[in-house]
């Protein structure tokens, strides 16, 4: 095992955290998708709740994760007792501390029914999910379940060997129903608008498909809280680990590393017990909404249009896109100018303030995070980050042209090829359908805008009536496409910063 070579200082730490697991666990969590976001996230909040709980004899919880897709998590912590680092940088430097809050990883396209076995144990009093926005397997404009989808076919046929997270928790409710169990909450901490009640919808519509009867218990008995979560976490390189290995003298496979920010907001709308999460600075809150709305118009909107002008103009990191005065220049109109406005903060937040906090964040040199990574699934993440704010600007008569920009600059991007002629790998659920359109209308741009517009799944359908964006759009995406991105943007910097003043 790996951590048969930390050294003494580790080692005693090593051993503090496992008294943590001889007062056996109260209570459990089955967390879905036990990537590095959950790690650095959600699951340091309840190892730190179980120092405190340690401290004063309260319970004790556990986090069995399952990973959908691939063995390699589990092949990382279990060898390791399921103990790992999590290194939080900033421009001060960095420090690292052991997270010992995982009991066990589970594969599930290994062992359906080891995953089903333990979301339907007694213990288990929470299940929750970072399974991305296209995990949730659903049309993005309405919300609704996507019955196309060829896993969410497979699960309505096959629910007792589920491939999807839709599929795992209604057929763990419906084994719950079945005997006479009480349900658990369903608890998301994806980027998604409503993310509680969104996976609520989804859940109940599969259930319905199923058994009816089965969806009417959950909606009685099952909660689903809506939650706002925030941390900037990138993708562990093999160069992490070495450094890691350098500084500390032992390897760790499945460390991560974030910055020192980190903020989880709760609806307070659970069925039975939680860890005391309020306790180590979680938020349990009745509303979610203002928290969130902040969150995903600036920190997710302001990071997926640089992630792709960042790209397009080739910068590879988000530090140094923020190193670009004229980069920088548009983030900061775009935050505070076009997107603030459109937000009614919650009691306590300066927006202004808040967008110079969020400037100073992406501008951590420490974290390394990738455009390209930002730059995924942007089909799933462009209607809530953007689109959901055009339509709030368009309504009210507002300038839009910087979120005009950031979105030409996606559709530029998934045309697949890179301003030097190199293919772009578009990692999208749509890729395939976006650049056919793409193939089919490159040489007329007003049928290329306007069949993007009818792609329903990623603009709503109330955008048609709106012609001042289809022209925005054109404009800005023949511009990026006939200057090259940089130029572009120096024309939008000349145009906003001109209405300005």
């Amino acid at each position: 095992m790996q951590f048969k070579r930390l050294n003494n200082a580790i080692v005693t730490e090593k051993y503090s955290e496992e008294s943590l697991r001889d007062q056996k666990a109260s209570a459990t969590i089955v967390h879905l998708g036990v990537g590095a976001f959950h790690r650095a996230h959600q699951a340091v909040y309840t190892n730190n709740a179980n120092v405190l709980a340690a401290q004063t004899a309260e319970d004790i919880w556990s986090i069995i994760g399952v990973s959908l897709r691939s063995a390699t998590v589990r092949d990382q912590l279990v060898p390791q007792d399921c103990f790992y680092n999590v290194v939080e940088s900033d421009v001060s430097g960095s420090n690292r501390f052991l997270v010992s809050a995982i009991e066990n990883v589970l594969v599930a396209p290994e062992n359906p029914q080891a995953v089903l076995d333990a979301m339907c144990a007694e213990k288990t009093q929470i299940v929750s999910l970072t399974v991305t926005e296209k995990g949730y397997c659903h049309d993005v404009v309405s919300g609704d379940l996507n019955l196309q989808n060829l896993d969410i076919q497979h699960d309505l046929a096959n629910l007792d060997s589920p491939k999807t997270a839709i599929g795992f928790i209604v057929a763990a409710l419906k084994y719950r129903h079945d005997n006479a169990l009480p349900a658990f909450t369903v608890l998301s901490c994806d980027n998604l608008p409503s993310n509680g009640k969104t996976l609520a919808k989804v859940v109940l519509q599969f259930a319905e498909k199923t058994h009816p009867a089965l969806a009417a218990w959950i909606e009685q008995q099952a909660k689903f809280p809506n939650t706002m979560i925030d941390r900037i976490v990138p993708a562990t390189t093999a160069d992490d680990i070495d450094k890691f290995s350098q500084r500390y003298g032992y390897h760790d496979l499945a460390m991560v590393k974030t910055e020192r920010f980190s903020q989880w907001v709760i609806e307070d709308n659970f069925v039975g017990e939680r860890p005391a999460w309020q306790k180590v600075g979680v938020n349990i809150v009745n509303d979610v909404d203002a928290y969130e709305n902040a969150k995903l118009r600036l920190l997710n909107g302001a990071h997926s249009s640089l992630a792709y002008i960042g790209y397009l103009t080739g910068l590879d990191f988000v530090h140094q896109v923020m190193e670009n005065p004229e980069l920088t220049r548009f983030l900061t109109h775009l935050m505070k100018v076009e997107i603030a406005p459109t937000i009614v903060a919650p009691q306590g937040l300066d927006l202004q303030q808040y967008c110079d906090d969020l400037l100073q964040r992406f501008s951590n040199p420490e974290l390394h995070h990738r455009t390209y990574q930002i730059a995924m699934d942007g089909s799933q993440k462009v209607p809530q980050r953007l689109l959901h704010t055009v339509e709030y600007k368009l309504k009210n008569n507002q300038a839009f042209d910087g979120l005009s920009f950031a979105i030409a600059g996606w559709l530029r991007y998934t045309m697949g090829v890179d301003e030097a002629g190199a293919a772009i790998e578009v990692q999208d659920p749509r890729a395939e359908q976006l650049a056919e359109i793409y193939k089919q209308h490159a040489n007329n741009s007003d049928e290329l805008i306007n069949a993007y517009l009818h792609v329903h799944s990623i603009f709503p359908e109330s955008l048609q009536s709106y012609p001042a964006f289809k022209e925005s759009l054109n404009y800005w995406v023949n511009l990026i496409q006939e200057l090259g991105a940089k130029a572009a943007l120096d024309k939008l910097l000349e145009r906003v910063e001109a209405a300005v003043k």
